[in-house]
């Protein structure tokens, strides 16, 4: 009989007959282990303990403790699970796809009625019974003749169409969870008992497009989220309530930031409060880049698609574009212009303009470059995700030797800029090349070793994320952690040979001969726009006192005090401290609770005794207690906290 050698964890390596699954194996090792078994790691690939090993591999036997496969197993089962328990309570429910997601899973269904809120509870009832009984859960492969059959005679045409899209080389693997069957790559656990019946939850229902196309079928989408135990779905129920809290729409409103509308999808409507926060972060990047040896660029919105074309954007990017058509005089066709997307392009154009010297190396070229991008309208959210933004982006050029250098540089100037906005940890990812790319294999294999190199010899540890790098390049994805959790991918570094090929970029060496720069392709803040999000909803709207739009303001409690409020508010803005007068005809409180609402950091209330003494009554968001300050005391303290972190 033949025979398979598997590799275990522990180097050892024995030999079980060609076919064995990975239950057997699981279980040839220990009978507890086979008891614990979920599933295994071939090679790296997350297999079923169902399927049949026909290849000499490396093996890993994964249980609920190993977090990844389980949550991956748990989530899969329960959309499965899902879907059965739909089906049991409407047979005449049409089920079509049922993916993981982070944090869960959705389905989409075919069904006249909309869901209530009342059925999702009625179906998380029914899952909890499914789980209950323990159903086995099996697998066979079919073939498509076979596939298409049974889902005709089924009456299901959404997997029918599944089925028929599927390459005919690939196998095609049918699970059941008990009685209910489906088409699916798997792995899952092996009997509906494993899910923890407590640990999730069913969220909302949102309309969603078969297969995403707008002219197909509008179908319904029910999200669930899932963990391994009832603790961590509370937590992240918990988190979800704080996010809801926090959300930028939200305090956008409140606080008076900004607003958007129809007439503008995905663009942004910076209010005076809101405008401040925008151009006093962009000061203080200014301020940063210019310290770090940064040249600051403009370059034009619209530009001619032979430009896209040369980058290798027009081919790669082109749906993600804006088109411009002008009709330019004398000229036989209309001029094919796009807005631009990214500015990386423009900034070769200016590398290009005089010859270069090997001494001028490294370039760092900086833009605040507004871009213009198209997001579907269902992808757009808050100023998150908008169509048009401004990166804080630069491009260094500079020769193969100074990428390790250059990358330690970037990664210190980025730590000390997180560090003063408030992140004080950030995590790093590496991105390998996409299967979508410009540039030959040999190429890219050269851009990702320089990255990996200098990103270890700058001393930091990396994640790899396969298959997310840049058309062009590699890159390093910065990851930032806010304050209730969440993760926010907000810097990048990208190592780029090919563009300065395409753009036809050269330096004069020391030998005297052309050489191509290397393009590190850069930004902080990603966007200000998603990353002014990021800060409002971390900070809760209360933000840090040198960036907050509104500082101070100073409240009358009686008329009196008006004129003394005046001269409190004008000796604070001699300071820098951005402050205003509120002199109506309210009581105290009243004015207290709405600029609180507003997330006005300090509020300074004045009345007779005040003016007597020439003090104020200091009290600060969030902050139970008041505090009565002196005229010179307030205004020498508060213009120190209204200086900028790097002019502190």
């Amino acid at each position: 009989m033949a025979q398979v050698s598997l590799t275990f964890p522990d180097g050892n390596q024995r030999s079980f007959p060609a076919g064995v699954t990975a239950a057997e194996v699981a279980s040839d090792i220990s009978r507890s282990l086979g008891k614990k078994a979920i599933s295994a790691q071939l090679d790296g690939r997350h297999w079923d303990l169902q399927w049949p090993i026909d290849h000499d591999a490396a093996i890993a036997i994964n249980t609920m403790a190993d977090r990844a496969p389980a949550l991956e197993l748990v989530r899969h089962d329960l959309a499965h699970i899902m879907a059965r328990a739909v089906q049991e309570m409407w047979p005449d429910v049409q089920v079509t796809i049922g993916p993981v997601i982070e944090n869960g899973w959705y389905y989409d269904f075919d069904r006249r009625e909309p869901f209530t809120p009342e059925d999702l509870g009625a179906i998380e009832k029914r899952m909890r019974e499914i789980i209950a009984a323990r159903d086995p859960v099996t697998t066979e492969v079919w073939s498509r003749e076979r596939a298409i059959a049974h889902y005709q005679s089924t009456g299901e045409p959404y997997k029918v169409e599944l089925v028929e899209a599927i390459p005919e080389d690939q196998a095609l693997r049918m699970y059941w969870h008990g009685p209910w069957q489906d088409l699916c790559r798997g792995p899952h656990l092996q009997h509906t008992g494993q899910v923890p019946a407590d640990a999730f939850k069913l969220m909302s229902v949102a309309g969603a497009y078969w297969r995403g196309d707008s002219s197909r079928a509008m179908l319904q989408r029910i999200y669930g989220v899932a963990f391994l135990n009832r603790n961590d779905l509370k937590a992240h129920l918990t988190m979800l309530e704080e996010a809801a809290k926090r959300d930028h729409r939200k305090l956008g409103r409140e606080m008076d930031l900004f607003h958007m509308q129809e007439e503008a999808p995905g663009q942004i409507f910076w209010h005076p409060n809101g405008w401040s926060i925008y151009t006093t972060l962009q000061d203080y990047m200014r301020r940063q880049q210019n310290k770090g040896g940064y040249v600051e660029v403009n370059t034009p919105q619209v530009v001619d698609r032979k430009l896209w074309e040369a980058s290798g954007h027009w081919e790669k990017y082109q749906d993600h574009m804006f088109i411009v058509e002008v009709d330019e005089e004398h000229a036989r066709e209309k001029s094919i212009n796009a807005l631009k997307p990214m500015n990386c392009p423009c900034h070769v154009q200016i590398f290009n303009q005089g010859i270069k010297s090997y001494r001028d190396l490294p370039l760092r070229m900086a833009e605040f470059g507004s871009c213009n991008r198209y997001e579907p309208s269902g992808a757009l959210h808050g100023i998150m995700r908008v169509r048009g933004f401004t990166q804080d982006d630069a491009h260094i050029f500079c020769t193969e030797d100074q990428i390790a250098q250059e990358t330690e540089r970037f990664i210190d100037f980025l730590s000390r800029i997180y560090s003063d906005l408030g992140f004080e940890k950030f995590t790093v990812k590496f991105s390998d090349r996409p299967e979508t790319r410009a540039g030959s294999d040999e190429v890219w294999d050269k851009s990702e070793a320089a990255l990996k190199q200098a990103t270890e010899a700058a001393g930091y540890a990396y994640d790899e994320n396969p298959g997310e790098g840049a058309f062009y390049g590699p890159k390093l994805e910065f990851v930032l952690t806010d304050a209730i959790g969440r993760d926010w991918q907000c810097g990048t570094l990208q190592v780029d040979f090919v563009l300065p090929e395409r753009l036809d970029a050269s330096y004069i060496g020391a030998d005297g001969d052309k050489h191509r720069p290397v393009m590190l392709h850069r930004a902080v803040l990603g966007s200000f726009e998603r990353f002014i999000g990021i800060l409002i909803e971390s900070h809760a709207g209360k933000l840090p006192f040198w960036l907050a739009p509104r500082q101070v303001v100073v409240a009358s409690i009686v008329s009196d005090a008006d004129d003394y409020c005046r001269e409190v508010a004008a000796a604070l803005q001699a300071r820098g401290v951005r402050a205003e007068t509120d002199l109506r005809n309210e009581k105290i409180n009243y004015k207290v609770r709405e600029h609180s609402v507003a997330k006005v950091p300090v509020i300074l209330a004045c009345g007779a005794r005040e003016v007597e003494d020439r003090s104020v009554t200091v009290r600060r968001l969030g902050e139970k207690q008041t505090q009565t300050r002196t005229l010179d005391e307030i205004t020498t303290e508060l213009g120190t906290e209204a200086k900028p972190p790097d002019m502190a």
